[in-house]
């Protein structure tokens, strides 16, 4: 499935009621807030903690619409994308993104993640965190290079033309730095939450020894490595120049990422978001070598994190005229930069949410302002709200999870609820959030089922919920 296809709902029932700048009431009296939940015996995985959550939340905020919303997105991974099984003993959690039938590294980590803190309440719960760490290694060990995958291991790809070294079993090959991160930061946080080291094997440790090779061989120090991509398409994006290696970079300590996090290609390789989210995966899983014993492979972590990091203080900064010193987006190592940031994460603004450092850090307090400016070229601005896009789904469509991730970040209350107004009013009559909306007019919008944006969506709300309850009256 095109996950560009545009879903529209140009009709709503129940007439539409400005509360305030970018919210709306949906409907009235008694169907004010329908049932819009997928019914109980047809959902995935009910988890008891989960639901305790969503019933203490609906049942104290005065925002009954956010409530309703909460409701419904928060448990969207474990209702509708999860398939738990126990193979050969041992947990195996597949994950599907939502309205296309496959796995993506990054989706499915960040759409599980919320729930690590409710582990601990609920044994099942940890049970199939545990199998999506397991599946995680599986892939890695099945392809470093592949972005997303199928649970059956013989299923062949709409993509299988793409002219790379696609197998059976792989959905897509986008070679992402961000989808070998997003496993170490899920079972960095799983070992964190439980104690429990049974999904750090042997597997494991073959899968990371593959993430150390895989990051150094796109170092390219030595030649372009091993990967190349091109598909024959009608969108500049989906694909790479210069018979599939991209674009030149010149060598410089930093990691080539070819696509994006939107699985777009990168314009310079050197993406400068994801090669921040590597230093604090490398750190993560260093962590996790040293407590396992393999202090051989640790210590290789830790070299190839100080060596990101220092080309990373060396060529991610620029200096610009109105914010002072910012972060690029992209660079090439040879100067040239890309100045913008997109909402998917690793983005610039999520810097701030991946690494909890950043929060501190001026540069990225410059960047915050940038990104959040008309100066970033995919900052869009309309009736139905504010926030960041990119080129996915084309010019003046706002993605609800930068808007998450702007909430997550702030620390201002005015900027946070903003922030909640504006998710709470570009659901468009669904209950749910989606990949992107219009900014003009949030009923149109892509993708009705987009798990990741509406976990995004619960985590923000759980999370001012426990730190600002006042803000959500």
């Amino acid at each position: 499935m095109d996950r560009r296809r545009f879903i529209t709902q140009a009709s709503l029932a129940g007439a539409a009621i400005a509360l305030a700048p970018y919210t709306r009431a949906w409907g009235s009296g008694s169907t004010k807030f329908p049932e819009v939940r997928i019914s109980l015996k047809k959902r995935n995985f009910t988890s008891p903690a989960v639901e305790e959550v969503i019933g203490e939340i609906q049942a104290r905020i005065g925002n009954k619409e956010l409530a309703w919303m909460f409701g419904n997105c928060f448990p969207n991974t474990l209702d509708t994308t999860v398939d738990h099984s126990m193979v050969n003993g041992r947990p195996d959690t597949y994950v599907i993104t939502g309205d296309i039938d496959a796995m993506w590294l990054r989706d499915s980590s960040a759409q599980v993640w919320p729930y690590l803190p409710l582990c601990k309440k609920d044994p099942q719960l940890k049970l199939l965190i545990a199998g999506v760490v397991n599946r995680h290694t599986k892939c890695i060990l099945k392809d470093p290079y592949a972005n997303a995958f199928y649970k059956n291991e013989n299923k062949v790809s709409e993509w299988k033309n793409d002219l790379t070294d696609m197998q059976p079993g792989i959905h897509e090959r986008k070679w992402e730095i961000d989808s070998l991160c997003y496993p170490i930061r899920l079972a960095h946080g799983y070992y964190k939450e439980t104690g429990d080291t049974t999904v750090l094997d042997d597997a494991w440790l073959e899968a990371m020894k593959l993430v150390i090779k895989t990051f150094k061989e796109q170092q390219r120090k030595e030649g372009k490595g091993p990967y190349h991509f091109m598909r024959r398409t009608e969108w500049a994006t989906d694909s790479l120049p210069l018979a599939g290696y991209g674009y030149p970079v010149k060598a410089n300590g930093m990691i080539c990422s070819m696509f994006r996090p939107s699985d777009d290609a990168t314009v310079y390789p050197h993406f400068v978001p994801a090669n921040f989210f590597a230093v604090e995966s490398l750190r993560q899983m260093e962590e996790m070598l040293n407590a396992m014993g393999h202090k051989t492979v640790a210590a290789e972590a830790a070299a190839l994190r100080k060596e990101v990091w220092e080309a990373l203080k060396e060529n991610a900064t620029v200096h610009h005229k109105e914010y002072g010193d910012i972060y690029a987006y992209e660079v090439n190592g040879y100067g040239s930069y890309n100045l913008m940031d997109d909402a998917n994460v690793p983005s610039l603004l999520g810097l701030g949410y991946l690494m909890p450092g950043m929060a501190k850090d001026k540069v990225y307090l410059n960047t915050r302002k940038f990104v959040l400016s008309f100066d970033n070229p995919f900052y869009y601005m309309g009736r139905a709200g504010e926030g960041i896009g990119g080129p996915h789904v084309g010019v003046d469509h706002i993605w609800p999870m930068s808007i998450a991730i702007r909430g997550i970040t702030a620390t201002n209350e005015h900027e946070i609820t903003k922030c909640l107004k504006m998710l709470q009013g570009c659901h468009g009559g669904t209950g749910f959030m989606h990949e992107a909306f219009h900014k003009d007019d949030a009923t149109k919008y892509t993708r009705a089922w987009f798990a990741w944006a509406n976990t995004l969506f619960g985590e923000f709300v759980w999370k001012v919920y426990r730190e600002r309850p006042d803000l959500l009256v």
